[in-house]
């Protein structure tokens, strides 16, 4: 068991100095062969034709990865969502006709 290569430990450092913050309450994906597209942005409540109510997308946000980064987010992302549930329940997702009722922005009457 000699001949087995050592592993080496790297140090990661973090440089936030560049980032930015935004919110998103909603997120739009594309796909190609070589990479996932992630749209990040709002769903705002706006009026749509002949007064209906509507939602507007709009995009504050673009990610673009390879698969491979992609999936290691997916994992990363699950782990999270598992931790955060086993401490405080299950996370409700609404269906998309009840989104933007109750919480968030409304439309005005």
């Amino acid at each position: 068991m000699a001949d087995q290569p050592q592993q080496q430990q790297v140090q990661l450092r973090i440089d936030e100095s560049k980032m930015t913050t935004t919110y998103s309450n909603i997120i739009r994906t594309s796909t190609t062969g070589d990479e996932v597209v992630l749209d990040f942005g709002i769903n705002l409540p706006v009026q749509g034709p002949e007064g209906q109510p509507a939602l507007q997308f709009n995009v504050g946000s673009r990610v673009v990865m390879n698969w491979a980064a992609a999936k290691r987010h997916a994992i990363s992302l699950g782990q999270v969502i598992r931790q955060y549930e086993e401490r405080n329940g299950e996370i409700q997702i609404q269906p998309p006709a009840q989104q933007g009722q109750g919480e968030g922005p409304q439309l005005a009457e």
